[in-house]
Formats: structure tokens, sequence, C-alpha cells
């Protein structure tokens, strides 16, 4: 099979290759085979947060997502006022709120619907007094209890007022309003956590929710019981700790963007809402090989949201092998080559599975090809070990985790 050579436009490469880390490091550039293609990869720390403290709007948990600087560094690199920037794997909407910040429109799909409730609102940011407000409007000494068991995790008054406010928001149903939608979404990151901060008695980072017997054994290992938390009160200190910093500009930016923007639920092979050639970059990360467990982290959010956690699981990639994934991979790329308009970019990120043993950034590079786009190279970000890295164990830059390999594909003219 001949194999063919690919290089960066010249002005993306002079940049890539001036850039200078925070150490004072420059980056490296080799060139790498990938099946029959042979791309350069850029090597260096091209952002990290010591660069730009990120939006506040930003600290939504959400599992396996990444940086808001990632999504800003190409959007700013590739894409002008306006453009449409799309995430087909969007999870908590980085790259739609980064996108909405900077002034583009913006249009993302998940095939997990807690992706819609965690992003959309976030473009239509309320004032903290509006919140209040409605939280002052909404019952919560019913004295309710949950369908399921929940008392391992949760006081009974704080329960109560949990399906207080579920019942609430459920029957506003499509009458929901932007108030409405914020506070679901506030409530629904707040439900467990390992602090004074969550609904919950301590249990693991709030991106996760532990199975009932596994709290239970949490309890007993730490000898707690869960205690009063008042629910009205935490939703407007993390609806304030979420709009603390956000400047009246980029008030304006989100909600402008929030008018057009699109949040689909779906097949990410399969868009037909997305005009063809509309978008001008997509920055998106997929799912690994069956290395987040997406829905039974997200069952309790599920409940709250009245969603069926099982359904959802059947839709999301769970890819147990490379063939698989790519099998799957192939499907999307060729629907982003549709919706891509001629000259736009796609940065897909990738990260290193199975303790360091696949790079996927080489296995990616020959699937967009085949679709028709065209490999530009391999962006690989070298950072700092993160707080959730290290409380799994995790080294820096050990096992992939704290390294991000992004392939860049263009859209020939």
């Amino acid at each position: 099979m001949e194999e063919r050579s690919y290089q960066m436009s010249g002005t993306l490469d002079r940049y890539l290759r001036q850039c200078v880390a925070v150490d004072g490091g420059r980056t490296e550039v080799e060139s790498v085979r990938c099946g029959g293609e042979s791309v350069p990869r850029y090597i260096n720390e091209f952002w990290t947060s010591r660069q730009r403290q990120a939006s506040s709007i930003h600290e939504v948990s959400y599992r396996a997502c990444f940086k808001p600087q990632l999504p800003r560094f190409f959007i700013r690199l590739l894409t002008s006022a306006g453009d449409l920037v799309y995430d087909p794997f969007s999870g908590r909407g980085t790259t739609a709120v980064e996108g909405a910040l900077l002034g583009r429109r913006v249009a993302a799909n998940d095939a997990n619907p807690l992706s819609a409730i965690l992003a959309a609102p976030r473009l239509e940011p309320p004032a903290l007094d509006e919140v209040e407000a409605r939280l002052s409007a909404i019952p919560r000494d019913t004295g309710e209890r949950a369908e399921i068991d929940l008392s391992m995790f949760y006081h009974e008054r704080t329960e109560a007022e949990i399906v207080a406010l579920r019942r609430y928001l459920m029957e506003r149903g499509k009458s929901a309003d932007p108030v409405d939608r914020w506070i679901r979404m506030t409530a629904t990151t707040r439900l467990t956590g390992h602090s004074k901060g969550f609904f919950s008695v301590y249990t693991l980072p709030p991106n996760q929710a532990v199975s009932p017997e596994s709290q239970r054994r949490i309890n007993q290992k730490r000898n707690q019981c869960p205690d009063y938390r008042d629910t009205h009160a935490l939703i407007l200190k993390k609806s304030r700790a979420l709009l603390k910093d956000l400047t009246e500009a980029e008030r304006r930016s989100l909600r402008e963007a929030g008018k057009s923007a699109l949040f689909l639920t779906g097949d990410a092979a399969s868009t037909p809402s997305i005009p063809s050639g509309s978008v001008a970059l997509t920055v998106t990360s997929p799912p690994f090989l069956d290395v987040v467990q997406y829905a039974r982290d997200n069952w309790l959010r599920c409940w709250f949201n009245g969603l069926d956690a099982g359904a959802i699981a059947a839709g999301i990639t769970t890819a147990r092998t490379v063939g698989e994934w790519e099998r799957v991979m192939e499907e999307v790329f060729s629907e982003l080559h549709r919706i891509t308009r001629p000259g736009g970019w796609i940065a897909f990120e990738v990260g290193e599975v199975r303790n360091g043993s696949i790079a996927l950034d080489e296995h990616v590079v020959p699937l967009g090809a085949a679709s028709g786009l065209i490999p530009a190279g391999i962006v690989l970000n070298r950072q700092c070990f993160t707080k959730t890295s290290n409380i799994w164990g995790v080294a820096n830059n050990a096992r992939g985790t704290n390294t991000n390999r992004i392939v860049l594909f263009r859209k020939d003219v």
C-alpha cells in the first residue's frame, strides 16, 4: 500500500512550532506513520490552566470531560466570530459553552440526554435574584419520599426537598423557562459529592454516583449517617459560583449563541438537522474503549430527571476492541465530512488507553482520511496531572490521562 504524506498548512505549522510552554519548552515535531498515512505530530504544553483561568460557567461536573482550554485553543485558532462550532460527543457541553463565550454559533449532540440538560441552560444564564425568587416559590417541606431507597445518600428532610423539586420540575415539563432549566441543571450537579456543598453525605466525586450498596459500605467505613442539607441554599450557592465571573459581554455572547444553538440527543453518525457544509470547526472527544460507564455513573442524575438509565446505556458507544471502535467512528467521520464546510476543520481528541498500550490518534488518522478528510497533523498536549487523576492514583503523563492527543483534519476547499 502506497504511503501518503501530509503536512500542516504553512501558517498553522509555523504557529504550532513557535508555541512556547509556560516552562519555556519549545515544540517538538516528529513524523508519524499511521496506517498508510504519514503526518506531523506537534508536542508541547500548548494550553494549561495556568495560562488562563477558565470561566466559572464551565464548573459543571461530568465524567471524562476535557478542559475548556482545549476547545478554546482551536476555536480561536481556526474560526472567526459567527462561525458554527460543533461537538458530536458533547458531554457537559464544554465546546458549546466555550464557543458561545467566544462569539461563535454552536451545535452539540450526545447520546445521553443529560448532556443537553447540563449544557443548554448555561447559554441562558439568569440573574441570581431570579433564581432565589423561583426557589422561594417551590414547595419544599412536603415530607415525601422517593419511590426508590435513597436513605444511604440523604437525610429524610433533604430527600423530601429533592423529591418536591423533582416533582415541580417534571410538572413544569415543556413549560419550563430558563430559570427552571437553570435550577434543574444546578440541582442535577449537586445530587452527590464529597463535601458540604452537595445534597448527599460524603461519597465519590460529583461526576459519578456509586450504587446504593457501595454507598452503604462507604457509610459504614466512615461511620457516617446522612445529615440534613438545605437544597435550596446549595442550589443558590452553586449558582453564585457559576455566575461569579461572567461579564456582561459574556452574558450577551452566551444569550446570542443560545438563540440559534442546536442541542441534539442521538447518534453522532446521523445528524440530519445539521445542514451539509455548515460547520466551520468540530472539537470533540469520543467515547473511548469501555473505559467510562456513563450511564452507571449517572444513574442518580437520570432518576432525578425522569430518564431511563438502562435505555441510555444501550445507546452509548462502549466498544471493547479497537476494531469495534473504528467501525463506529468510520460512520461518524462520514457524517462529519458531510456537515463540515469546505476549508473547515475537525479537532478529534483521543487518549492513550489500556495503560498506554493503544494510541488511538494513530488509528484515527486513516479513519478520517478514508472519509475524504485531509489529515493535517496531530497536536499532543502534555500537561501537569489533575486533581482527579491524583485521586485515582494516576501519575503525571501516565496511562495517557494527562496527555491530550488531538488529530486535526481539514476538508478540502
